[in-house]
């Protein structure tokens, strides 16, 4: 390993090279500083213009680049008295050029979006800055707004529950107003910031639409994602879904939740840790047919208890409170795991987070159906240029080059890192470790050292805290639940002596200012001099982690939130042998050294040899964790080639593609069907004439001989098919001319889209229980995800079927007599309308064969539940 350091020393790194052929570009635009210094205000204004004209005559934004980040760091320095460094505009060139921009924190990220969002403005198609929560989209949108309203350029920020545009009619000099806009006119803005839930969940929602001017996306041009490691990595394993209440009754996990209480670990059920499950044994599985009074807990019948059981189980044993989730205003609300913030409005799947509701004994929701869903892989994949910045992402290069093609570039730091990184310490216990702490905080804070904090929880974030009460230390906590506090509490953690403890929460997209925040309207700016001048003194921010993460890039972001930009800074790990990770990996093996050498508990273990153990355990676990995700987009891509093709169907209808032929021809098909399985024999005496005629009268009504058997007959099935389709001719001709074009085109709109919308929550539904279930094949030696895929394609082709079916069904039956013999013309009033949508409600809803046991239905009999329909064509379908 020493070896190649040395070579790559030598020869330098790819990323050093890759780097230096953009520095003829940093150099082109270090030439212009002195041309767009010497412009007015309206000249800087009017650049935007002038670009975009030269883009619209052919010039590419490669060739507009030095113009535009010439402006944009003059307007910067203009309006915010920031220059751009030559390494964010670097940092700039790599975003621009669809890549990952590795940055160290401290180094002005947010302040190097804006080179490449005002360049890729130019093209007129819009810019998304996507970063990892409201406050960040809000922030960076007013913050940078300055800047793009000096340069001409709308820029808006979404937020959960509405939108705000800061243009540039507002600007005032060096701040912004905000105005409250629609969505679709945030998107219509040159640069919108948002997260990346709301992006993903505006692009579902889009395709749930009705009408084409409800859609609020443009198209999806470019994307810089801030902190893409936490967005493209952390959270890619949670799937975007929009969903709705199903029939199940809430109340049915209440019971199974007493059940769980009275389980004992080991002897009831074991806990693999590692993949977060729980298995019961068979004294737990016996304990539990006995209270639910049944013979056999997984027989078919009991399937249904079996998954309450195992979610109560879960809830009780692996999530625990102010972990995984806290409970607020009656409501249980996820936290997440790597970031410390709470999810408002995301809810856990598949009937867990019902059970976790009925162990917290607060009122429990229905559980959901899926009406859409896409992974945050998958959504950013839509992207045609993706770009991303964040100060950890080597450690994730392998991933982000396999599942997005994304290449990384580390960027060099403005001024040398000054941080001193200590060894970790390593203790017998928790109770061991967290007094530890707490010394080490006392010695610094008699210094007048600032202090910050970072665990893993919440529970573990109050621990400490109560432990800091009792010896009397003054400190402030930031977790979730006093998330509203961030920017204040944050503001300060930089003041001497000013200690925080914090969840992950505190480690992405915060800024600690050495001396604390300097307010020049409220506070002494002199004062403020000497308490940054005694923070540096005394070395700077000290940062304690009491816990090794799963990740090694969550404790690099904690280190750097200490010594940025050249400030000096310390960091140092406490860790305990039952720590979660230290435990799962050796733990025990270190426990019986320190006893061999008769060490105490207050006695740590400072070796290198064992920290470099827990990161070769946290490099398992990051491995672990990307088989997972790899997994994850390896089965989500079989659902998301059906997701282009649904929804590119419905913006073809959505968009005012023309119908009738698509239709009538759908209808042909159908009715050919039909013919040709009822008269195809050779032998005319096997041929079923009355369910030919019955069928085709289903889907259009049949005028004179087409319904006579012996006329069907005597026609053969080349003749008879030939004027059964001049009939569907005529009835849809008849069709227009009783209901009127326009009419006629907003019933077939609203048929098509309702029939594949109702189809496809289906289909959503079927491809998940697939899902849950395929694992099986590998026990007949066959490969699980070739299965999905295969199953998965029937299902589709199912599923295209369906929809023809339902149309065809449907088109004729909007509740006004078509008759092509009748002259009448009617105009399409709302009880038309509300019969249309009773009539398609009924041919695309669910149906349950009505059938005894026992009884085989024929391929070509009706179906038994009532449709009117072949078996073949509507519940063998399902079969």
């Amino acid at each position: 390993m020493a070896f190649l350091k040395a070579i790559t020393n030598i020869l330098g790194s790819s990323d050093e090279k890759a780097l230096d052929k953009l520095r003829p570009l940093v150099d082109q635009i270090n030439a212009l500083e002195a041309v767009y210094e010497a412009k007015s205000a309206g000249e800087l204004k009017d650049v935007s213009n002038t670009l975009r004209n030269d883009f619209n005559e052919g010039r590419s934004l490669d060739d507009l680049l030095p113009d535009a980040f010439a402006a944009a760091r003059e307007a910067a320095k203009r309006t915010l008295s920031q220059r751009h460094f030559d390494v964010q505009l670097l940092g700039g060139i790599v975003l621009h050029q669809g890549k990952i921009a590795e940055m160290r924190t401290g180094e002005g990220k947010t302040l190097v979006a804006t080179l490449p969002a005002f360049l890729n403005s130019l093209s007129g198609q819009g810019v998304h800055v996507v970063t990892v929560n409201d406050y960040l989209a809000k922030r960076d949108a007013e913050w940078m707004g300055a800047i793009y309203n000096s340069l001409g350029v709308s820029v808006s920020a979404l937020q959960h529950d509405y939108a705000s545009l800061f243009h540039s009619d507002d600007f005032d000099g060096n701040t912004v107003k905000e105005k409250r806009i629609t969505r679709q006119e945030a998107y219509g803005a040159d640069i919108t910031y948002g997260t990346n839930n709301d992006f993903g969940f505006d692009y579902l929602r889009d395709n749930m639409v009705d009408i084409a001017e409800r859609r609020v996306q443009r198209g999806r041009p470019f994307a810089i994602v801030d902190e893409v490691d936490n967005i493209l990595v952390d959270e890619a394993r949670t799937p975007l879904i929009i969903s709705g209440p199903s029939e199940q009754n809430p109340n049915e996990y209440s019971i199974y939740a007493k059940i769980v209480p009275s389980l004992r670990e080991e002897e009831d059920y074991s806990v693999e840790e590692k993949h977060r499950s729980v298995s019961l044994t068979q004294s737990g599985i016996a304990k539990i047919e006995k209270f639910l009074k049944i013979d056999n807990l997984y027989d078919t019948e009991n399937f249904g208890q079996a998954h309450f059981v195992e979610n109560a189980v879960r809830a009780e044993v692996i999530y625990k409170k102010d972990r995984e989730y806290v409970v607020r205003d009656g409501k249980v609300v996820i936290v997440d795991e790597f970031t410390g913030r709470l999810m408002e409005g995301r809810r856990y799947s598949d009937g867990l987070h019902q059970a976790l509701e009925a162990k917290e004994n607060i009122a429990v929701q229905r559980e959901s159906v899926t009406y859409a869903t896409i992974t945050l892989q998958n959504y950013f994949r839509l992207y045609s240029k993706l770009s991303g910045m964040t100060g950890t992402a080597a450690t994730e290069a392998e991933e982000f080059w396999k599942i997005y093609k994304l290449e990384v570039l580390s960027v060099p730091t403005n001024k040398p890192v000054m941080r001193t990184d200590h060894g970790d310490l390593i203790y017998r216990d928790q109770a061991a470790k967290y007094n530890a702490v707490v010394k080490e905080i006392k010695s610094r804070v008699e210094k007048g050292q600032p202090v910050l904090v970072g665990t893993t929880d919440i529970d573990r974030s109050e621990v400490l805290s109560a432990l800091l009460k009792k010896q009397g230390v003054k400190h402030e906590v930031l977790n979730a639940k006093q998330h509203d506090r961030e920017a204040t509490i944050v503001a300060q953690a930089g003041r001497p002596g000013a200690v925080t403890v914090a969840t992950n929460m505190a480690g992405r997209g915060t800024d600690i200012v050495l001396g604390g925040a300097m307010e020049p309207d409220s506070e002494d700016v002199a004062q403020w001099g000497k308490d940054h001048a005694h923070v540096l003194g005394v070395g700077g921010l000290y940062i304690i982690g009491t816990e090794r993460h799963e990740a090694r890039r969550i404790d690099n972001q904690l280190r750097g939130r200490s010594g940025r930009q050249g400030d000096p800074g310390e960091t140092r790990f406490f860790c305990a042998l039952d720590d979660d990770l230290v435990r799962r990996f050796g733990g025990e093996r270190i426990q019986t050294i320190m006893d061999w050498a008769g060490m105490d508990d207050e006695t740590p273990i400072e070796n290198k040899m064992i920290s470099r153990s827990i990161e070769g355990a946290q490099v398992k676990v990051e491995s672990f964790h990307f088989d997972m995700r790899k997994n994850l987009v390896e089965y989500d891509d079989v659902v998301n080639s059906h997701r282009d093709v649904i929804y590119e169907q419905r913006d073809a209808v959505l968009d005012g593609v023309e119908l009738r032929p698509k239709i009538q021809r759908m209808i042909e098909e159908e009715c050919e069907a039909i013919i040709t399985d009822g008269m195809s024999s050779a032998a005319t005496e096997n041929w079923d004439i009355q369910n030919v005629t019955t069928s085709v009268e289903r889907i259009i009504p049949l005028t004179g001989d087409l319904t006579d058997p012996e006329y069907v007959f005597s026609s053969g099935q080349k003749n008879y098919s030939d004027q059964v389709r001049d009939q569907i001719g005529k009835t849809y001709g008849s069709f227009e001319a009783v209901l009127g074009d326009d009419n006629a085109r907003s019933i077939e709109r609203y048929i098509m889209l309702r029939t594949i919308d109702a189809n496809w929550v289906q289909h959503l539904t079927a491809m998940e229980n697939l899902r849950q279930g395929i694992s099986l094949q590998a026990v007949g030696q066959r490969d699980p995800l070739v299965m999905y895929k295969k199953e998965g394609h029937e299902l589709f082709q199912n599923l295209q079927s369906k929809i023809v079916d339902d149309v065809v069904h449907t088109i004729f039956k909007t509740g006004t007599p078509i008759d092509p013999e009748l002259g009448t013309q009617t105009r399409l009033n709302s009880k038309v309308a509300s019969q249309s949508k009773s009539v398609f409600k009924t041919n695309s809803s669910n149906r349950s064969p009505k059938r005894s046991v026992g009884t085989k239905v024929g391929r070509n009999e009706q179906c038994p539940c009532g449709s009117g329909k072949k078996y073949k064509r509507c519940c063998g379908l399902a079969a």
